[in-house]
């Protein structure tokens, strides 16, 4: 007995860095660096491009032309996933994203970029929800925190670096080398890639469920819907342009795009999501949640900060830099051998977030405590990296081989819509008070995230793990 417990080998744990993950890794972090490079580098390069092609007013229809395709993709990449496995889907976003790269890198006209966009929007989409289904064929349960801790610390540098990078590639080389280098990086990723892809294509396909046939059925049928909220969130991206100019008409079409993708989100959105019903349709609903509270704050915080504070747009750009480094660190956090159970570290997340957005309150409210309402930021940046990381984690704890894809693609398409409609709305009011907006229009926005944030933890107690 003595003799055979000495020679037992110990169980080795599985590694992110060591072995047969490690291309894996290296190629999910090369494809995820290279997508917010890309996505950081259009808003430096774009103004250059429009100047160049004389098409200022194109500015915003470039701006706007991802977020449209963006939706009707993953709706189209969670089915595709589930039905004939990452492989396909990963492929089709690959070349769509070399393609986007190689118009706009080569455009001679404003809608060849334009294009150009609607492509890198559907690569995106394609993407994400590939690169998700793939961790979870190819990654043991054990590693998915950290892989997901590393998705998010991926976008530290891009937002550093990536505007400074993008700027000095423009003036000394010209704009088009900042989306043709992106096709030339994007072959080691693919490289790194091809190890863990054969294993998934050989992976045994299980057996679907007379369940599993028919929710693929309801999900091809809610495609047009996808679509319609595609084209309502085009719309309002538009019309959220012009509202200062045409206040009225602008106003009208974005409470019409609101409606439309209100009643697509119904239609595309798991049964129960709008109640937090208990299991994955409550983590969609939490992912919807917490996904608008941060957005729709942390995209007027440098506004707020040059209106009230008299803060240069240099010195604005601080809560950027905030959001980056405290979620990197809070999905760092998360992805750490805590012994905690998961939805324990999801709740502490978004309490963070909610009593962080409430202290962020404060720089609307006074003007002698800046520092301390960028404290708050940080906090709410931190709860924000636990709980969107956990969420991930649970989404795919939730799923299975059968709708893994479907699942992720309903998570993320669930933030695209809130935050669209958060900001729609927090951009109306704003556009209602742009002659001089007074300082309670800020705090309105930053309490009505807490609230959002706060509706959040309240629904994340329906969050269940999957049965192991």
């Amino acid at each position: 007995m003595t003799s055979t417990a000495r020679t037992a080998e110990p169980t080795t744990r599985p590694r992110l860095f060591t072995g047969r993950h490690l291309p894996l890794v290296l190629g999910v972090i090369g494809l995820v660096t290279l997508g917010a490079f890309e996505n950081r580098a259009v808003g430096t390069a774009l103004p250059t491009m429009v100047r160049e092609f004389h098409a200022l007013g194109s500015f915003g229809l470039a701006n706007a032309a991802p977020n449209a395709s963006y939706l009707i993709s993953l709706a189209i990449a969670g089915l595709w996933s589930d039905r004939r496995g990452p492989i396909p889907t990963l492929r089709a976003g690959a070349v769509s994203f070399a393609l986007a790269q190689l118009l706009v890198g080569t455009a001679t006209t404003m809608p060849m970029v334009i294009t150009g966009r609607l492509l890198s929007g559907l690569a995106e989409g394609l993407l994400d929800v590939s690169l998700m289904v793939l961790v979870a064929r190819a990654l043991p349960a054990v590693l998915r925190p950290r892989m997901f801790s590393l998705f998010a610390a991926m976008w530290i540098l891009p937002s550093v670096l990536g505007p400074v990078v993008t700027g000095v590639v423009t003036e000394q080389f010209g704009w088009r080398w900042v989306f043709l280098g992106a096709v030339v990086l994007l072959v080691p990723s693919w490289l790194l890639l091809r190890p863990a892809m054969r294993q998934s294509a050989t992976s045994p396909v299980p057996e679907r469920s007379a369940d599993d046939a028919a929710e693929l059925a309801a999900w091809r049928a809610a495609l047009p819907w996808a679509l319609a909220a595609s084209v309502a969130l085009f719309s309002m991206t538009v019309a959220g342009d012009h509202l200062e100019a045409h206040p009225v008409l602008g106003g009208t079409a974005v409470v019409v795009a609101l409606l439309v993708l209100g009643r697509s989100a119904v239609r595309v959105m798991p049964a129960g999501t709008f109640v937090a019903r208990r299991g994955f349709p409550a983590v969609v609903a939490v992912r919807a949640l917490g996904g608008a509270a941060f957005a729709g704050v942390g995209a007027y915080l440098p506004l707020l900060l040059t209106l009230q504070h008299n803060f240069s747009p240099s010195r604005a750009g601080v809560t950027l830099s905030i959001t980056g480094v405290c979620w990197a660190f809070g999905s760092w956090l998360q992805g750490r051998e805590h012994g905690i159970e998961r939805v324990t570290v999801l709740r502490t997340g978004l309490a963070l977030m909610t009593v962080g957005l409430l202290v962020t309150s404060l720089l609307a409210w006074t003007d002698a405590t800046t520092w301390f309402g960028l404290i708050g930021w940080g906090f709410a940046g931190i709860g924000m990296g636990l709980s969107s990381s956990s969420l991930s984690v649970l989404t795919l704890d939730l799923s299975d081989h059968n709708n893994a894809g479907r699942n992720s693609s309903a998570g993320q398409m669930a933030g695209t819509m809130s935050i669209a409609t958060a900001l729609a709305i927090s951009g109306t009011l704003l556009a209602f008070n742009s002659d001089n907006p007074r300082p309670w229009v800020f705090g309105v926005i930053i309490v009505a995230g807490a609230v959002l944030a706060g509706a959040g933890l309240s629904a994340a107690a329906r969050v269940r793990r999957a049965e192991v």
